[in-house]
């Protein structure tokens, strides 16, 4: 007798049983010769700021940040926002979607990664200003928010503007 996870019954002398069982190696079959198109990737692409002549804003969410606990080996999980003013050049999203995937199988303390994605993100562009908050899920009863920041020696923000 099999119990499949719906909760029926299937002898395992009945011909359903085999028709099932033939259907389930077709489907093992079926995606066992899939192959991911991509892959996780250090590296970080840019493209020319299509306006260097003036400051703006890029914000940036990635709410599916995951690296491991260098303690325990289980897995952290994290928001991270970018948000900066570039420069000369701005980060290709693909290549960071696929640099934020780089971490899910590395163990890392958060104030480190948070510095380490920052580091490498201003290597890359070489912005304005740049700020990496990550803000992290429980883990052990304990949220933990790290904020990282760059800034451009010389460069001064613009004046806030408050509107009524």
């Amino acid at each position: 007798m099999l119990i499949l996870k719906s909760g029926m019954c299937v002898n395992t002398q009945d011909a359903y049983y085999e028709e099932l069982q033939f259907k389930i190696q077709c489907c093992v079959l079926d995606i066992s010769g899939i192959t991911m198109s991509t892959k996780p990737s250090k590296e970080l692409e840019t493209f020319p700021n299509p306006q260097q002549s003036k400051d703006y804003t890029i914000r940036i969410t990635m709410p599916e940040f995951t690296c491991l606990c260098p303690k325990t080996g289980q897995p952290d999980f994290a928001e991270l926002r970018l948000e900066y003013v570039p420069d000369e050049l701005c980060v290709e999203l693909k290549s960071l979607k696929l640099y934020i995937w780089s971490f899910r199988e590395e163990g890392a303390f958060h104030e480190a990664v948070t510095n380490e994605i920052l580091a490498d993100l201003v290597k890359a562009t070489d912005p304005r200003f740049m700020r990496l908050t990550a803000e992290f899920n429980v883990r052990g009863g304990i949220y933990t928010t790290v904020v990282a920041e760059h800034r451009q020696a010389g460069w001064q923000p613009l004046m806030k503007v408050e509107l009524p």
